[in-house]
């Protein structure tokens, strides 16, 4: 589809923009994302009203020619300027110096939008151009003027942008980091895209005709430029809770093995009461670590030392280490207190001792991951189970 280049890219945006939308719902106070969702929606608007489709309905509803492309200029400048400041905002530092220039950058480039809208009055663009106003009107009086000063002023933002995240991202680490590089990679492009449209437009005035630069090569640059930009300013804030919930994921399905092995302890009761099924990661790893301290309490009164120290010293000969040999233990007691049958019997002093470890969340995670793939575990188990089938 030939207006592709202009609306994938602001799907692109936008789609993020409603991913952060129930972060802008809980912390609506917060300054830095609301900065961010309007930098993203700016630039998702930007590529919607470039779109030829938009330019003949804004222009027909309007009644007045070429009107779409100054409400795209003064989109883009918009959009330039929301970048900065929140690039300014988001850095940081005194108070008062980055009120005073944040506030230079606002009056700079409100003038600059007000400027656009009223050499577009000054001037005559009574052609409809929807894809190449840039270079066919470029030696029109006021109407050159116009379209030299919107990518002035987008120059000025992409040059000012890339020089402040570049100096940042050499200071900081992390996600922070990772995202002003991209923000760096992006803004770079956005360079491109105006130099690219400045050629093109200096080769008018030449008498030459480069308008493939600034119709067909400009638009695809603008369009990574925003998505790259729209990820950059999300990666820090979104990079820290993807590894948290990736981190409780991995944890959740790690614990399965001991979850499972306890549960067969209770079959006709669940170890802890059901959740709804839309509830978060974090709740879920929550009532899993819950169900297994439920569960050890439920076959403590099992727990046989002896097994353990029998299962350490094997896996100790089989070459393994002493934590790992330690959890090995823990997870062959733990099996057999599991198919132990309810008589009363007290388990040892010390295996209490030994199980005091097993709040730990790593200690935990050893003990599944035994359950899981121990052959000397699985010999212990076996055996457990047939003293039961014996038994019954």
């Amino acid at each position: 589809m030939v207006d592709s280049p202009y609306y994938l890219p602001a799907l692109a945006l936008w789609g993020g923009l409603a991913a952060k939308m129930p972060d802008l719902v809980r912390a609506w106070r917060d300054p830095l994302i609301r900065s961010v969702c309007w930098v993203i929606f700016l630039g998702g608007a930007g590529f919607v009203f470039a779109a030829p489709p938009t330019v003949a309905a804004v222009n027909h509803a309007s009644g007045i020619p070429n009107l779409a492309a100054p409400l795209d200029y003064a989109i883009v400048s918009a959009y330039s300027a929301s970048c900065l400041l929140l690039i300014l905002h988001w850095r940081g530092g005194p108070a008062g110096h980055v009120r005073r220039l944040a506030r230079r950058w606002q009056i700079g480039y409100v003038i600059l939008i007000t400027l656009l809208v009223v050499l577009f009055m000054m001037g005559d663009a009574s052609v409809e151009r929807r894809t190449d106003l840039d270079t066919y009107y470029a030696t029109t009086p006021w109407i050159g003027q116009m379209i030299a000063l919107y990518l002035l002023g987008h120059v000025t933002a992409a040059v000012t942008t890339t020089a402040m995240c570049w100096r940042w991202a050499l200071q900081v680490h992390g996600w922070l980091r990772a995202g002003l590089w991209l923000l760096v990679a992006a803004w770079l492009l956005n360079l491109s895209f105006s130099t690219l449209k400045i050629i093109a437009v200096a080769a008018r005035w030449t008498g030459g005709d480069w308008d493939v630069l600034s119709t067909i090569l400009a638009p695809g640059l603008a369009g990574l430029a925003a998505t790259i930009a729209a990820i950059g300013f999300t990666v820090p804030l979104l990079g820290p809770r993807v590894v948290r919930l990736w981190h409780g994921v991995v944890t959740w399905w790690r614990l399965g093995p001991l979850w499972h092995e306890l549960s067969s302890a209770s079959p006709n009761s669940p170890l802890v009461a059901p959740i709804p099924w839309y509830s978060s990661c974090s709740v879920r790893l929550t009532q899993r670590e819950a169900g297994i301290q439920d569960g050890l309490n439920l076959v403590r009164p099992h727990l046989d030392d002896r097994v353990r120290s029998r299962a350490q010293t094997a896996a100790r000969s089989a070459g393994h280490g002493s934590e790992d040999a330690s959890r090995i233990g823990l997870a062959a007691m733990i099996t057999v207190a599991v198919h132990a049958q309810p008589d009363g019997t007290c388990a040892p002093a010390d295996a209490f001792d030994h199980c005091a470890g097993l709040a730990a969340r790593t200690t935990l995670m050893g003990v599944a991951r035994a359950l899981r793939s121990s052959p000397i575990v699985a010999a212990a188990r076996a055996a457990a189970e047939v003293d039961e089938g014996n038994r019954a």
